[in-house]
């Protein structure tokens, strides 16, 4: 393994944790988004992360798309909403609050572990190089 592929592979960790709780804040921000029952409801974001192996030996991990929830979401009675159809009946997303808070601390401790990771292999480095130095 080169010598710095260590930042490479952690930095790609960073970027999917990253897209990832960008994802979910933005499911959660969208959790109370109410829209007309002619309407599809607001699609919770995923995204799908794939392993990558470079010819080099060098690996880590990038973001190969985004998955979309159910369009159709969940229909709420609602009927005093200015939404509301005939019935009374508005369109909520099919978005789970428990869920995207769990997904946010997994997300935000692998972003932390991938952080951990660099400042580790750089403090190695460094001491590495005062070696030389007769320190």
């Amino acid at each position: 393994m080169p010598l710095f592929d260590t930042f490479g592979i952690s930095g790609s960790g960073v970027t999917v944790y990253r897209k990832w709780m960008d994802a979910i804040s933005d499911n959660i921000a969208n959790l109370n988004t109410v829209t007309a029952t002619s309407e599809n409801a607001f699609q919770a974001r995923y995204v799908v992360a794939q392993a990558v192996e470079l010819s080099g030996g060098e690996g880590g991990v990038q973001v190969a798309g985004t998955a979309l929830g159910n369009p159709e979401g969940r229909l709420v009675y609602e009927p005093d909403h200015p939404l509301a159809d005939a019935d009374g009946m508005v369109r909520y997303p099919d978005i789970d609050l428990a869920s995207q808070m769990t997904q946010l601390m997994m997300a935000q401790r692998g972003y932390q572990a991938n952080l951990s990771v660099v400042e580790r292999a750089k403090a190695a480095y460094e001491s590495a190089l005062t070696l030389g130095r007769g320190a």
